[in-house]
């Protein structure tokens, strides 16, 4: 007993440990996610909730959409990219050569006016234009990465050429957007920072300072913290401008002019993200470089980051095709009557008990064979008013009962609710069969009958 009761206790001990584990990690505070997402929805230092949120204060305008679409499908409204002119992409042409085609390219069925063609670079590629919507607006792009395929950028180029702007702040410009690149003809370099010693004695990046160019705007500097190498858009000094740089004077942040809109290239995208929108020292840079923009509609991209927003599953890309969702659905029936067959194949067999035989009911069929051997059945008589005696004992509590007695006689019909003369004819056949020498077969069968009928009205 004593044994019992301390295991209860470790038990116990067991189960309160157990759950104060439980309570103390479901209550402590989850470690900081410094993971820079730039997404509008998260709400973590290198999101961009913060951004999305004060966007039409910053821009002056409540008309801000968030895109779920490919760029190319975004500006004409189709689904999928036109044909790509190759020789037109291949083809290189001079200020010159552009000017003398700027009457029969169009943009949107517009031709470009001539006093536009100065804002295409002299040895860029000569882009087939999409045929973009018409409507003035802005395009944000914030993100790690800035990927584009090159639909998309004659589609980005043709809205450009109409008088829209741009604006791309991301890290990483030069592998992702080779043709963007190439056709407004800037470059992204990235730059080893200095380091320092850090408080374990290893190497630490030093931070980076921002400024703008323009006097006005001194009191919109940052500094970002140099855990990550700095990437460097450097302008090719033919057209656009500078319009922010490091401490070192390295362009951060240029303006490309192309047809009637502009580009805006920034490559320090962390500081538009939650955790410096939210410090008053570092939140005039995002609103000083967002002023560039025009107070009017503007999309604010979600596709490179989140991508499409119909269906966000793993399995889309399998369920986009026909064969591949025919051949998901035969696997998962396949996988399903393997397993169906395997565990019927598998079961143990449970072996059929046969139930035990009654040999009380046999032994007492070949005692009652035995005495239907003779001729006389007076020793069965003699057990069945034996049992009917034990049966008056304990039913009806009668210990010595006087079959000739007229009072116990009729007691016993009173107790058991038969009448007297039918208790007198039981009684008569019980005092027979007590003192016959010899009981024919009839004489037992009657005799039986009269007592299987005395106990069943006696026991209603």
């Amino acid at each position: 007993m004593r044994q019992l009761t301390t295991f209860r206790l470790y038990l116990l001990g067991i189960v309160l440990l157990f759950v104060g584990y439980v309570v103390l990690e479901y209550n402590r505070p989850k470690p900081l996610n410094w993971t820079p997402t730039y997404t509008n929805k998260d709400k973590i230092p290198y999101g961009a909730f913060v951004l999305y949120d004060q966007l039409p204060r910053l821009l002056g305008t409540d008309s801000i959409e968030a895109v779920r679409l490919p760029v190319y499908n975004q500006l004409t409204g189709t689904d999928e990219p036109g044909p790509i002119d190759a020789s037109a992409d291949s083809a290189t042409v001079t200020q010159g050569e552009h000017n003398a085609s700027s009457s029969t390219e169009s943009v949107a069925a517009q031709p470009i006016p001539k006093d536009d063609t100065s804002a295409l670079h002299s040895n860029s590629k000569w882009v087939a234009l999409a045929p973009v919507k018409k409507a003035k607006a802005n395009y944000l792009f914030i993100s790690q990465e800035f990927r584009i395929d090159r639909a998309d950028t004659r589609a980005l180029l043709a809205f450009a050429s109409l008088g829209n702007d741009v604006f791309i702040a991301a890290e990483d410009f030069s592998e992702q957007a080779p043709f963007l690149r190439d056709t407004l003809g800037f470059s992204a370099v990235e730059t080893l920072l200095p380091t320092r010693k850090g408080s374990a004695g290893l190497p630490v990046a030093d931070s980076i300072d921002l400024r703008f160019t323009n006097p006005a705007l001194r009191h919109a500097q940052i500094r970002l913290p140099g855990a990550w190498a700095q990437h460097f858009v450097v302008d090719s000094g033919r057209v656009g401008r500078t319009l922010a740089t490091d401490a070192q004077g390295r362009a951060v942040f240029i303006r490309l002019n192309y047809g009637r809109g502009h580009f805006y290239l920034c490559s320090a995208p962390l500081a538009f993200t939650n955790y410096y929108l939210l410090r008053p020292r570092s939140a005039a840079f995002a609103a000083a470089a967002l002023a560039y923009l025009p107070a009017r509609r503007t999309w604010w991209d979600e596709y490179q980051k989140q991508g499409p927003a119909s269906e966000q599953s793993l399995l889309r890309v399998v369920f986009a095709h026909d064969a591949l969702r025919q051949a998901y659905y035969l696997t998962l029936v396949g996988a399903l009557l393997f397993v169906l067959v395997a565990a019927r194949r598998r079961q143990r067999i449970i072996p059929t008990l046969k139930p035990l035989p009654n040999t009380t009911l046999l032994f007492t069929r070949t005692v009652a064979g035995l005495y239907r051997q003779g001729s006389s059945h007076a020793l069965i008589a003699e057990k069945k008013v034996g049992l009917f005696l034990d049966y008056l004992r304990t039913r009806f509590q009668e210990t010595s009962p006087d079959f000739g007695d007229p009072d116990f006689r009729e007691r016993l019909s009173q107790k058991a609710g038969v009448p007297r003369p039918r208790v007198d004819e039981l009684l008569r056949l019980v005092n027979f069969a007590r003192t016959a020498p010899r009981m024919t077969d009839h004489q037992l069968l009657v005799l039986s009958k009269a007592l299987s009928d005395f106990r069943r009205e006696a026991n209603r």
